[in-house]
């Protein structure tokens, strides 16, 4: 018996169960052979032999196939089925919104739960809009993590967004900067606790955008930079209400040292790229949107608009520029946990 088939079955046995030869292999091949092979990084080939033929580097049998995916592999197969029927620009165009749709699950489900509680919630109703707001945050978390949309690392990015997001939050409500007007049983200092996962949506759109589109951010700086001046920014947050604002200082650091870092990313089997700075500012008017649905159902409300404006007033375009700030504060805090990004060379082309 050969073919596919017979590789598929024979050289794909599970570390542990048989295979001596397995974690060493497992340790030599690149990660895109398991992406092509659509196995578990727990499957392991296991030969004495350091190829095998190309015509099996793609799927094992179908009964093996669903069985072994990781949630990557299934959002490789989703791309191949649309891929595979619509022309290349038209295809490649849907593929880049959808994932970005994708990467942005988390966040969207949050807005999509901010407008829906705000059209049909009543006063009368004995669980208050922001409590129900944190309990399905915590709901949506947990079905990400347990239907393996999110990864381990992943989580912990959203923890660390989650902490440092509601510190700001605590520190921008007592300073008059915003607040939270509507009554509710979990909040802490003013502030509802299902405001932090607000952030934690921005760290894991980032996250999953990295892994989705398989970005690579090359050349970088070095490391200490990029947190020295995530460090600074954040700060700036705070210090701005007693100092002068360096913002427009930062806004100029944010160029001089990341012009010349691309991101790098992958729609189809082109590599293409733009400068970071590009992307952190498309980034940041996409979240500027996304704020603004905060504002127009009054979840939270700026100094000077108040509840008693009966006429929508959107934010200011000046927070255009923090979220712009912000994303680098994002960005930085998510390659202290998923470093590969940063180690990778530049991609030339990449299938899928």
């Amino acid at each position: 018996m050969g073919g596919r088939r017979f590789w598929a079955r024979h050289l794909c046995l599970k570390v542990g169960q048989g295979c001596a030869e397995g974690r060493r292999y497992k340790n030599i091949w690149p990660p895109d052979f398991w992406r092509n092979f659509a196995l578990s990084p727990d499957y392991v080939p296991c030969m004495v032999s350091d190829k095998i033929p190309a015509k099996i580097m793609r799927m094992p049998t179908e009964q093996h196939a669903w069985k072994t995916m990781t949630p990557s592999a299934l959002e490789r197969r989703l791309g191949d089925f649309v891929r595979a029927r619509l022309p290349g620009w038209l295809g490649a165009f849907l593929m880049f919104v959808l994932k970005q749709g994708w990467a942005a699950l988390f966040g969207g489900a949050m807005l999509a739960a901010i407008l829906i509680t705000k059209a049909i919630w009543q006063d009368d109703w004995g669980l208050a809009r922001y409590d129900a707001l944190l309990i399905f945050a915590l709901i949506i978390q947990m079905v990400m993590i347990v239907a393996r949309l999110e990864t381990l690392d992943e989580v912990k990015v959203i923890l660390l967004f989650h902490l440092t997001g509601t510190v700001m939050e605590w520190f921008k409500v007592a300073a008059g900067s915003w607040a939270y007007p509507e009554p509710g049983i979990m909040k802490i200092a003013g502030v509802p606790l299902f405001s932090g996962f607000m952030y934690a949506a921005v760290g894991s759109y980032i996250a999953r955008v990295i892994r989705l589109f398989r970005m690579r951010f090359t050349p970088y700086p070095p490391f200490w930079v990029s947190v020295a001046l995530a460090s600074v920014i954040y700060v700036n947050f705070f210090a701005h209400h007693w100092l002068i604002d360096a913002r427009n200082v930062l806004f100029a650091a944010t160029i001089i040292i990341y012009w010349r870092t691309r991101v790098w990313f992958h729609i189809s089997e082109r590599a293409l790229w733009m400068p970071l700075p590009v992307a952190a500012f498309l980034s940041a008017l996409a979240l500027y949107i996304a704020e603004n649905i905060g504002v127009l159902t009054k979840t939270w409300v700026y100094a000077g608009q108040g509840l008693a404006h009966a006429q929508w007033e959107p934010a200011r375009l000046s927070m255009i520029g923090s979220w712009y700030l912000l994303l680098y504060v994002s960005f930085v805090t998510v390659t202290l946990v998923l470093r590969d990004a940063l180690q990778t060379p530049k991609p030339t082309t990449l299938s899928g």
